[in-house]
């Protein structure tokens, strides 16, 4: 008997001892990873020297995204490049201060470089190299990536494949000139199609969706832009609402990492008939909602709110192969109706505007709402 238990502790201290491919790459890269809900401030997160990068580094790995995908933060120093770097998964960056160029090439013979500056948004394709270049000669240059990696890595169990692989995804990238310009936005609705923003703010006031006719998005003062990324292969989206007005609640799947870029508010987050957890934002802020989780934002700030959502969560089918669809939970869909939700939800946004002096303009469309 006591032969048998002390195999199981073993057997117990090999499981609490294990590291998964992606968790030990990380480890081989020598950051630091930040984990739970969220990230207080993207902006002046603490860095840490990433000498295989050139450059100083995070890793952001917070619960809701279930291991389907990951964020970092990067730093370069002024006047420096990046180590010119490929992997088989695709990657978004998006600019969070400084100015600077990236290069981009399949063909050593054939590269193509553009330039970028705070806000800008673009997609690494798969399996192309990269650098990145900080134009400054005295501020550094920040970024934000959110890539496949975990799930990646944990699939193939195989660094060489994943970072040294010929292959060449010729239906995503092939070195094609004009790939990183940004496209003309298409009129009426519908996804952008592009793999460079020049301006994530100021592209999501370009085409609000106040214009497009877009039902509750209208309501609430709505606008923004999606994005259709590396042959619309990445997908992800800005979205921002005026003052004194809130989303509907609303799941989808994992992995998509709300950025706030503009505003301050709070967000509830909550499993169907569990309670429900608060988290407070402003510029910076970064959290998952984990998949089939609802959640719900709300503007208390003097100003409209702006977050960018990177992920493409939504492509992972429900249990069951189903897709998500924005409707009604009482006809099988994964969003409350104003009328749905629990009522204490508006009183409660109600006495944070009052706090801050500020009025509800809900009142012409939401049943709760008492500034009629």
């Amino acid at each position: 008997m006591a032969q048998v238990k002390e195999e199981m502790r073993e057997m117990v201290r090999e499981v609490q001892e294990w590291r998964s491919p992606y968790e030990e790459w990380k480890d081989s890269q020598g950051i630091p990873t930040v984990r739970g809900l969220w990230v207080p401030n993207v902006f002046t997160a603490e860095l840490t020297p990433w000498p295989q990068r050139n450059g100083s580094g995070l890793f952001v790995n917070l619960d809701g995204t279930g291991g389907f995908n990951d964020t970092y933060i990067f730093e370069l120093e002024a006047k420096q490049s990046s180590v010119p770097i490929k992997h088989i998964y695709e990657e978004t960056v998006f600019i969070l201060g400084g100015q600077g160029t990236t290069t981009v090439w399949i063909d050593e013979n054939k590269k193509q470089t553009f330039e970028w500056k705070k806000y800008s948004y673009f997609a690494i394709p798969p399996n192309a190299w990269y650098q990145h270049h900080n134009l400054s000669s005295t501020e550094p240059a920040r970024y934000i990536a959110m890539t496949a990696a975990p799930r990646v890595i944990d699939t193939f169990k195989n660094n060489e494949f994943v970072f040294n692989n010929p292959f060449v995804f010729a239906d995503r990238f092939n070195g094609e000139d004009g790939y990183f310009q940004e496209k003309p936005k298409q009129q009426g609705r519908g996804a952008w199609n592009t793999n460079f923003v020049a301006d994530v703010m100021e592209s999501s006031v370009r085409r609000p969706y106040a214009e497009q006719g877009g039902g509750w998005q209208r309501a609430i003062g709505g606008f923004g832009s999606a994005y259709n990324m590396v042959n619309s292969t990445v997908h992800s989206h800005s979205s921002g609402w005026a003052i004194g007005t809130y989303k509907k609640a609303h799941r989808h799947g994992p992995g998509i990492h709300v950025l706030i870029l503009k505003g301050e508010g709070y967000s509830l987050l909550w499993y169907e008939g569990q309670p429900k957890e608060r988290v407070d934002w402003g510029p910076g802020s970064m959290f998952v909602p984990p998949e089939m989780m609802f959640h719900q934002h709300f503007n208390t700030s003097t100003e409209p709110v702006l977050f960018l959502a990177i992920g493409w969560g939504t492509d992972k089918p429900k249990m069951g192969g189903k897709q998500y669809v924005y409707i009604s939970t009482t006809l099988g869909g994964d969003q409350f109706e104003w009328d749905e939700e629990d009522p204490a939800i508006h009183r409660e946004y109600e006495a944070a505007l009052k706090a801050k002096g500020i009025d509800c303009t809900m009142g012409d469309h939401h049943p709760f709402c008492t500034y009629k």
